[in-house]
């Protein structure tokens, strides 16, 4: 059940980036408001990976877009360093940023068309003139050999003559070459092969190891999310569901919509038939009226009137895991019936 909380968050100080209550809202008209991401709360240790997986539409991409201030969040902290983004701007804003970069989900779209590669991965450097022309130049050709790509080949060529991997790579090493602090990746591998994501993820492992990186990893696939991350949140229209360290959240899920996810992780199995397999129900409700009290209730068996009407308040479970939910999942509960939840959503909306 989505919910709020900061049980989850380490003590101050401890975090290269904590965010506190982060909102972000968009107005649709008629005096609307698109309620993209509400009270969320989330830390990140320096070295450390954190997974942040959802369905598509639950506030990923848009969380960490507003880390970056791309917008600027409309209420909450953001602190990097110690120091709150969301009060800083102008100069020093464009200062702080060079310790910050994304990788875009899109890797073609991300790269400027008009300009050649040695353009788009030195821009960062030109911008601001970090050491002599020839010194840039040396450590442009240095990045394209360590994603992979020989410098001799890639350097006058434009993104339009390379594959969605290559564009990747190339985003990688325009992100890495400026030696940020943290990086936040959304849906780097979405858009790829299964055999290039396999290369990208590798390459990342690699990256951080090497350049100490501190990364926001944004997926809907939690079977990719498992293998990269440190810690893993879960989150659902906007709201945070569950955090915790992978393997306690994998093994034992402790939110019914967490659950579900699992669930849908395919099998290689050639035995078991899609349609045999449990799967969400329901519609994700629309983020201009999001329900009462847990968001969550319109789609799960375990809704009764304590969810519509209270918000749920993260709680520990054990150890470094961590759960939004009225109800949730007892570790070594089953939790058949709990995934499935198309029958339970006539009752859930009553």
């Amino acid at each position: 059940m989505a919910g709020i909380g900061d049980a989850h968050l380490r003590a101050p100080g401890e975090s290269l980036l904590r965010v506190e209550n982060l909102v972000v809202e968009f107005p649709s008209g008629r005096g609307q408001k698109v309620h993209a991401v509400t009270d969320v709360n989330l830390d990140v240790l320096e070295g450390e990976t954190l997974g942040l997986v959802g369905e598509s539409g639950c506030g990923k991409s848009t969380t960490g877009k507003a880390i970056m201030q791309l917008p600027s969040p409309t209420s909450g902290r953001v602190l990097f360093g110690g120091q709150d983004l969301t009060d800083v701007k102008g100069e020093d804003l464009r200062t702080l940023r060079t310790q910050l970069q994304m990788i875009f989900q899109d890797p073609i779209s991300s790269l400027n068309p008009r300009r050649r590669i040695e353009d788009i991965v030195a821009e960062g450097l030109n911008i601001w003139k970090t050491g002599t022309k020839s010194e840039r130049a040396d450590k442009v050709d240095k990045m394209l050999l360590t994603v992979g790509l020989d410098p001799k080949v890639v350097r006058g060529r434009r993104p339009h003559q390379f594959s969605g991997g290559q564009c990747q790579r190339i985003s990688i090493a325009r992100a890495v070459v400026t030696e940020p602090r943290l990086i936040v990746c959304d849906e780097p591998v979405s858009a790829l092969d299964v055999s290039v994501q396999a290369q990208i993820l590798n390459l990342l492992e690699d990256m951080k190891a090497r350049y100490q990186l501190t990364m926001v990893f944004i997926a809907h696939d939690l079977a990719v999310v498992k293998n990269i991350s440190d810690r893993v949140a879960v989150m659902y229209l906007g709201r945070l569901c569950e955090v915790g360290d992978p393997d306690l959240l994998y093994a034992n899920p402790a939110h019914p919509y967490t659950a579900a996810l699992l669930s849908a992780i395919p099998v290689a199995d050639p035995t078991v038939k899609p349609d045999q397999r449990e799967t969400l129900g329901g519609e994700i409700p629309s983020p201009l009226s999001p329900p009462s009290g847990c968001r969550f209730r319109t789609r799960c068996p375990r809704a009764d009137d304590q969810c519509r009407n209270e918000v749920p308040v993260m709680a520990q479970v054990e150890g470094d895991h961590f759960v939004a939910c009225h109800h949730p999942i007892a570790p070594g509960e089953s939790i058949e019936g709990t995934v499935n939840l198309a029958g339970a959503l006539a009752k859930a909306l009553a």
